[in-house]
């Protein structure tokens, strides 16, 4: 029961259009805070839940109740309920420090830099904004054409700047020191147990792995870039991580030579929606249904609800709320309102999700279109909805995207690879006024274009992954965290770094993912290892959708992640075989890139 109220509130604090609404949710968002907070420091519970863990309970239990136990007994540990008095008391300070310089820190990763318009060409000055004689950079100009532009903005915005450099630092020794009080080696063991990596030794090999294997294949997309930049400039400077982005989108936007707002006009979001329709009921034998509202029920009249049926049992529903409006929240995400869970009578308590996005809404003469990217933030999010609706455990604790982070992202990711299909696409697609559909070679050109490169984007992530993992992987470190920063650069990635910056102190995802931020890597790598595996062959195959639905989308977080992946795709997982199914996907990717591009 406080689970679904403090989910629900938490909801409607973030996106109810009503202050009124907004400021009760978080009235009740502080009061259950408060509650839990009290009984996670209740040492009648924790002591019952731990003579069960340890000596077996009273009661025969399932491997899930075990796991459950265990899950629950971790949480009660991270918040040092085991400790003395005094210790207590540490890691209550400890954790309020954290918080706040995970804000500040945050905070200060939008702040735009101000610099003298003396120290830029004066030609430059014309491409950012001015206040006085200061020349105000508020990012990093990627979509620039200009090289200079591009490289005074990534060495100005990515500055060294002493202070943040001493707040990440502070909150990174901070989390160690809660770490260690809660008997954790560093705070990257705390943060990955019971995750599907599961310790930072093994995520390591995953790392360097990866690491070995991508700089041959990433030399050669360097070079395409390259040679992209010495056609609008042969006198230009060698290729620098500035300019990746860059040429990157250049590449995707021109290679291919697609009209994307021609594209998208074949791909509405009725058509999406009935797309996935046929996808799910393919995969899945599930089928979505709009179903009628009661007054009162919606916070927002655009609001539609889906109810997910299989032979017309009802699995649970989807609220979606996917067109921007005033005050919404700009991201696209999905929310579990209630989660699955055996009841005590037997019944099933369904589960209830919210699907955020933030398209633009349907006008008087076309429907709302989606660019070839949010048809994927679609497709990724349908695969959190669905993990959640397709879930059927016994504990809400563990329902759906209720599981570790790594393991919470396969799902959503996995759509990916079926929104970058040609059979899948040549399938969901339709001109919303003539009603044909896209030519099979424009299909062809629309996948590939999502795939050009995509040894630059892994590498980058990989340096941001490793990076995290060392700075949370004790200290002191060795240096402080540019010289950590410089280090890993120079030992992950093919391009150096570049003296005087300190990216990560722009990064604010080491507040939010701190020590996790590895979680989409790997999540890539499993769910490419499921889909070459399993749906590459055939897409719709029911065969495989459905083993895949009772294999790993109906535990959730119940079943220990890596034995869930290992048992389905009937391997002992080893990091190699993580990474080497990232790199053989990069090859295949660069195959179809080379033949339909033609360079």
């Amino acid at each position: 029961e406080l689970c679904r109220v403090a989910d629900l509130a938490e909801f409607i604090r973030l996106a109810h259009p009503d202050p009124d609404f907004a400021l009760a949710a978080q009235d009740a968002c502080i009061e259950v805070s408060a509650l839990v907070e009290n009984l996670n420091t209740n040492l009648g519970i924790y002591s019952a839940l731990k003579r069960s863990v340890e000596d077996g309970d009273r009661f025969p239990e399932t491997e899930v109740d075990k796991r459950v136990a265990k899950l629950f007994l971790q949480d009660f540990h991270q918040c040092g309920i085991h400790l003395g008095e005094q210790e207590r008391q540490q890691v209550v300070g400890l954790t309020d420090q954290i918080l706040r310089a995970g804000q500040t820190f945050s905070a200060n990763c939008q702040v735009p830099r101000a610099v003298n318009g003396s120290v830029l060409p004066k030609q430059l000055h014309g491409q950012f904004q001015k206040d006085g004689d200061n020349i105000i950079v508020a990012g990093h100009h990627l979509d620039s054409p200009s090289d200079l532009t591009r490289e005074a903005a990534y060495k100005i915005f990515h500055w060294r700047e002493e202070e943040q450099e001493a707040v990440l630092t502070q909150m990174l020794e901070d989390r160690a020191a809660l770490a260690n009080l809660c008997g954790y080696k560093t705070f990257a063991h705390r943060a990955l147990s019971y995750s599907l990596a599961e310790t930072p030794e093994s995520l390591q090999q995953f790392h360097e792995v990866l690491g070995r294997g991508l700089p041959e294949r990433v030399a050669q997309d360097h070079a395409a870039m390259l040679r992209m930049k010495r056609k609008t400039n042969p006198s230009c400077q060698p290729l620098a991580v500035w300019d990746i982005p860059y040429f990157n989108s250049q590449a995707k936007a021109n290679w291919f030579k697609l009209d994307i707002e021609k594209v998208s006009e074949y791909f509405s979001l009725g058509v999406a929606m009935e797309g996935l329709n046929d996808l799910f009921q393919s995969l899945y034998g599930v089928r979505l249904a709009v179903e009628r509202t009661e007054d009162g029920e919606l916070w927002s009249p655009e609001v539609f609800k889906l109810a997910v049926l299989d032979d017309n049992k009802l699995l649970g529903h989807i609220y979606c709320d996917f067109f921007t409006r005033p005050g919404k929240p700009y991201q696209d995400c999905h929310f579990t309102i209630r989660g699955g869970r055996q009841q005590h009578d037997g019944s099933y308590q369904d589960p209830v999700v919210v699907l955020m996005l933030n398209l633009p809404p349907p006008g008087w003469r076309t429907p709302t279109l989606l660019s070839p990217s949010s048809l994927d933030n679609l497709f990724h999010e349908m695969g959190h909805a669905m993990h959640s609706m397709l879930g059927r455990t016994k504990y809400q604790h563990v329902t759906g995207t209720r599981c570790s982070t790594d393991f919470a992202e396969v799902p959503s990711t996995l759509m990916e690879y079926f929104a970058a299909d040609p059979r899948v696409l040549g399938r969901i697609n339709k001109h919303y006024k003539t009603g044909e559909s896209l030519p099979a070679d424009v299909i062809e050109k629309l996948c590939a274009s999502k795939q050009v490169f995509s040894g630059v984007e892994l590498q980058a992530q990989l340096v941001f992954s490793v990076v995290d993992q060392v700075y949370h992987g004790g200290v002191p470190l060795r240096g402080d965290t540019t010289a950590v920063f410089e280090e890993v650069q120079n030992q992950f990635h093919t391009l150096p770094y570049v003296p005087n910056t300190a990216p990560q102190l722009r990064f604010s995802h080491l507040v939010g993912y701190g020590a996790r931020y590895y979680s989409y890597l790997l999540a890539k790598s499993v769910a490419s290892a499921i889909w070459q595996k399993n749906f590459q062959d055939d897409p719709f195959s029911s065969t495989a959708g459905k083993r895949y639905r009772d294999e790993c989308l109906s535990h959730g977080g119940g079943k220990r992640s890596l034995s869930l992946v290992s048992d389905y795709l009937q391997e002992d997982l080893q990091p190699c075989q993580l990474s080497a199914a990232l790199l053989t996907e990069v090859d295949n990717k660069n195959i179809i890139v080379h033949n339909l591009s033609k360079l």
